[in-house]
């Protein structure tokens, strides 16, 4: 149970997911069972929406047996999710004297692990891998905003332009009293950031009567890359923070998220878990909250390759030894943002 599993180990304040009833009810079951084994404090559960082509909203497709046998497959080494897989079944073909088995290849993406990272495109020698996009269905999304199981929305938009956002918004604004938050997913687009930022409130202020929330989407789906992959975030996060005509709402930093995040905030003073009352006005200017994407993936699927190479299939819970150490590295990412004790007993 995948969403178990990302609840359970990193006491999120906030799950997003994809806009689907039958992800949506996997959530929130996942947070129940979470809740049983431990008391915590019930997380959000947000789901994500997109007014454009986005590259959260995308899957690589390819037919293996288009691919030449002599191959080196560099898409399924680079693949950070391994959804790439070949294998080669069995058939059997007929001939005129008789029959014989012929190994073909099968699999191909994963579509249930793909997330769009686009890794893969590049490196295909053959440029086999095509990309798939798709919109969520605005009037499907309303919908769900009405039930009691979901608490917040995301909406990704490119940030270009913003006739697309008000579609959609229009779509989604009688629906959005029952949320307790909005959130906007934007690229940095330069010096049309804020004017942009500015056009998307104006649209959203007549029916927002929640928190919403700016996601500073940096590089997007890359912070299991390295240490430099959060640079780019964090310089778009200063740029937003010191611009005195950025319209309300928190910020919250996302794309190249990983270990290294909080430490660069702190060196640029937009990140304290604590402030001063001599100092009301900075509160403003503080990132509000980090979404971490790829890098969590990364750890969390180190703990999973592990247990899943000595037991096989099975559910972490069952299992103690990789559940602690899956939180200790859960802590180490997550305890410098809200200042948890780590299992040594020292406190970031």
């Amino acid at each position: 149970m995948i969403y178990f599993i990302y609840l359970f180990i990193f006491t999120v304040d906030c799950i997003d997911c994809a806009a689907d009833p039958s992800v949506i009810n996997a959530v929130n079951e996942g947070i129940e069972t979470a809740r049983e084994i431990v008391s915590i404090r019930r997380p959000w559960v947000m789901i994500s929406v997109n007014d454009d082509e986005d590259l959260h909203f995308r899957k690589a497709e390819f037919d293996p047996e288009d691919c030449p046998s002599d191959c080196s497959r560099p898409c399924e080494n680079v693949c950070p999710a391994n959804a790439i897989s070949f294998e080669r079944e069995n058939s059997t073909m007929e001939v005129p004297f008789g029959s014989y088995q012929k190994a073909k290849p099968k699999g191909g993406v994963i579509t249930e692990r793909c997330y769009g990272c686009g890794r893969c495109f590049p490196v295909c020698p053959y440029d086999k891998i095509r990309e798939i996009t798709y919109v969520r269905d605005a009037m499907a999304t309303a919908e769900l905003l009405r039930t009691n199981d979901v608490d917040a929305v995301e909406i990704h938009t490119s940030g270009r332009q913003t006739n697309l956002f008000k579609e959609l918004w229009d779509d989604l604004a009688n629906s959005v009293k029952y949320l307790r938050l909005v959130a906007v997913s934007l690229p940095d687009t330069g010096d049309a950031t804020i004017s942009t930022m500015n056009q998307m409130y104006a649209i959203m202020e007549p029916h927002l009567s929640c928190f919403n929330l700016w996601q500073l989407d940096g590089r997007p789906m890359s912070g299991d890359i390295g240490r430099g992959a959060t640079r780019e975030s964090i310089a778009f996060a200063v740029r937003v923070a010191a611009s005195s005509e950025r319209p309300p709402g928190f910020l919250q930093l996302a794309g190249g998220t990983n270990v290294h995040t909080v430490d660069g905030l702190k060196k640029r003073g937009l990140f304290r878990t604590h402030i001063t009352c001599a100092e009301p006005n900075h509160l403003q200017s503080l990132i509000g909250g980090i979404a971490y994407g790829g890098y969590a993936r990364k750890i969390v699927g180190r703990v999973l390759s592990s247990m899943g190479s000595e037991n096989g299939v099975t559910g972490i819970e069952c299992h103690a030894e990789h559940l602690l150490k899956a939180l200790k590295e859960a802590l180490h990412l997550v305890g410098s943002v809200k200042s948890y004790n780590h299992p040594d007993g020292m406190q970031r």
